[in-house]
Formats: C-alpha cells, sequence, structure tokens
C-alpha cells in the first residue's frame, strides 16, 4: 500500500511538471488533423488576447503600433507624374485581430491562417510631387487613414531547428500574405506651404479613390508588412517550442 501511494504521488508530481511546463497563453494541440486546425485556431486567438496585454515571459510588453518605415506610390508618368513617400507609418487596431481559419500540414510545417481585423487607424508623415487633379500637389504634411473590414490570408513555411535545450524550435523559411479592405478613409492635413483649398482638393480627390489608391500603395505594403509578420513570427518561434504548440507524443 506504502509503495502505491509513492507510486501516485511520483505519477501526480510528473503530471504537475508537464502541466506547468505549459504555458497560460497558449493551447497545446493534438495532431490528429481532425481537430489540430480548430485547436491551432483557437490557440492563436489565445494567444492574441494575452498578446495586447503583453507577456513578459516572452519579452513582450506592447505590441502598438506597428512600425513600418516608408512606403511610395507613383501615379502617372512624365514630369507631372504624382508621387508620394508616407515614412514613420504607424499602425493602431492590429492587436484586434481575430484568426477566422487555419489549415496545416504539419508533416511539411505548412500553415496558412485567415484573419479579420475589425478597424486600422494610421497615422503617418508624406511628402508627395507632382500633378493631382490638375492641382500641383508638391509638398508635405501629415497622412491618416482609417481601414474598416479588413481581411488577411498569411501563409508560412518553418523549419524544425534543435535547441540548445534539446528541444526542437521553428524557424521561418517562407511567408506570404495578402489583404483587402471593404471601406476606407483617408487624407491629408497640416499641408506645409499649402493652403486650405488646395488641402480640401487632395482630400476630395483621396476619399473618392481610396481603393485605387489602395491598390497603388499595396505591392509596397504587402512587402512590408509581410517583413513584419515574418520579424514577429521569429520572435515568438525563438521563445516557444513546437510541443508548446502541437502535441508531439
Amino acid at each position: 500500500m506504502k509503495s502505491l501511494l509513492i507510486l501516485i504521488s511520483i505519477v501526480s508530481c510528473f503530471n504537475c511538471n508537464v502541466c506547468a511546463q505549459q504555458p497560460y497563453y497558449l493551447e497545446q494541440c493534438p495532431r490528429d488533423e481532425l481537430y489540430v486546425n480548430e485547436c491551432l485556431r483557437d490557440s492563436g486567438n489565445k494567444l492574441v488576447h494575452y498578446l495586447r496585454q503583453g507577456i513578459p515571459d516572452l519579452d513582450i510588453y506592447e505590441i502598438e503600433p506597428v512600425d513600418i518605415d516608408e512606403i511610395g506610390i507613383v501615379l502617372g508618368s512624365g514630369p507631372d507624374g504624382y508621387r508620394a513617400v508616407f515614412r514613420n507609418i504607424q499602425a493602431y487596431g492590429v492587436s484586434n485581430i481575430t484568426v477566422t481559419n487555419v489549415r496545416s500540414d504539419l508533416e511539411t510545417l505548412q500553415f496558412q491562417l485567415t484573419c479579420e481585423i475589425p478597424r486600422i487607424k494610421v497615422k503617418a508623415q508624406y511628402r508627395s510631387s507632382g500633378v493631382l487633379i490638375l492641382v500641383k500637389a508638391s509638398g508635405a504634411g501629415d497622412y491618416w487613414g482609417e481601414y474598416e473590414g479588413v481581411k488577411a490570408k498569411i501563409y508560412f513555411k518553418a523549419l524544425p531547428s534543435l535547441g540548445t535545450d534539446g528541444r526542437t524550435y521553428l524557424n521561418t523559411e517562407q511567408v506570404k500574405m495578402d489583404f483587402n479592405v471593404k471601406d476606407i478613409k483617408m487624407g491629408v492635413d497640416n499641408i506645409a506651404n499649402g493652403n486650405s483649398v488646395i488641402q480640401a482638393a487632395l482630400n476630395l480627390f483621396i476619399n473618392s479613390n481610396a481603393q485605387e489608391l489602395l491598390k497603388e500603395m499595396k505591392p509596397s505594403l504587402r512587402s512590408k508588412l509581410t517583413m513584419v509578420i515574418r520579424n514577429f513570427m521569429d520572435r515568438l518561434f525563438t521563445k516557444i517550442p513546437l510541443d508548446e504548440w502541437i502535441n508531439l507524443n
């Protein structure tokens, strides 16, 4: 009887240690292909919930704003073609992301996430040159944007690597993403050396052609966002071993 109690205690302690190893911000998912995608979706949303508050265990204290150094657009050709560069871009609201669907292949470590964000607010500084709607639009000022109903698909492929602690970690080998926006409002303020008439004309054009302007921004923006996503994934993967994402047994 005494031996049995000792055995039960040992097993209980082992189980407690296993439970303690699983972090509070992540749900471990089974390898079973019938359940893993749904579980990864829920686990991703659980992680996002805690990321909004900061996760000191991962050395993550703030995830907003999302910073992008610069993007540029070109409309038209020739000396009067409109060109604009947006710098020091800061995006707010990205942390309200919801993972709505996951497709995975655990054998090849390929994943596709479908995500939604209700609203993203953006501010930046811009500098432009050329002509818009017969108005010389050279100058600089502040840009603002509100993007509502954002939907994104993120594909990534990972490679396993053995950490110094003997556990397997992931490294991102490839990341791709695309997105669309249901509704856009954007404009410019505080135009240097400008006047209220030019500013009003520019804002009228910008809001009347918001989707077309986004289409012109998209290649540069997608490239920058892919880099941001990849860096963030690498930051997570270096801290979270594979067996905390997926039950490998």
